[in-house]
């Protein structure tokens, strides 16, 4: 695959301000390892090689095991997922493919039976996120690894 324009150098001021955006959930109300699973979640349904490549990486440093990450495409079906972490990869899929009449009430009440009011607006910067830059890494073919070095990532392994 051969990368069509590299964003960042073209709008280096967009891409700064992604970065903070993206950088702010360091200090979410949600546990690091949801989030992690909610970035390759919606990475995977978007087809964003990029993306769900350099989250797995990060998952995997962050201590996922390689069990839930195989696990993650049948979550629904898997037994390895807390109701918790299972409302946020509902939420995740819901926002991701965003039917046309909206968010349905019993997904929406699942999901905030597992999640305080702060910690579902935090969940939806989150999604919010992974899907802006899952479509901006598939428009311009970003190549999965591409950043491995800039971010730390040969530090898990599969490289």
């Amino acid at each position: 695959m051969t990368q069509r324009i590299n964003y960042m150098a073209q709008s280096p001021e967009f891409f700064k301000k992604m970065m903070e955006f993206s950088n702010a959930e360091h200090g979410s109300s949600v546990e690091l390892k949801i989030l992690d699973l909610v970035h390759i979640r919606a990475s995977q349904i978007n087809g964003c090689g990029f993306c769900l490549d350099m989250h797995v990486k990060q998952a995997k440093i962050n201590g996922e095991s390689e069990l839930r990450l195989y696990h993650l495409p049948i979550w629904r079906e898997s037994t390895l997922f807390s109701p918790r972490e299972r409302a946020a990869l509902a939420w995740t899929e819901i926002l991701t493919k965003l039917p046309e009449h909206g968010v349905p009430d019993d997904v929406y009440e699942r999901v905030r039976g597992e999640y305080s009011e702060k910690e579902l607006s935090d969940l939806t910067f989150s999604v919010m996120a992974i899907n802006a830059w899952n479509r901006i890494n598939v428009a311009f073919k970003t190549v999965p690894g591409s950043a491995d070095a800039a971010f730390g990532l040969a530090k898990a392994g599969l490289s």
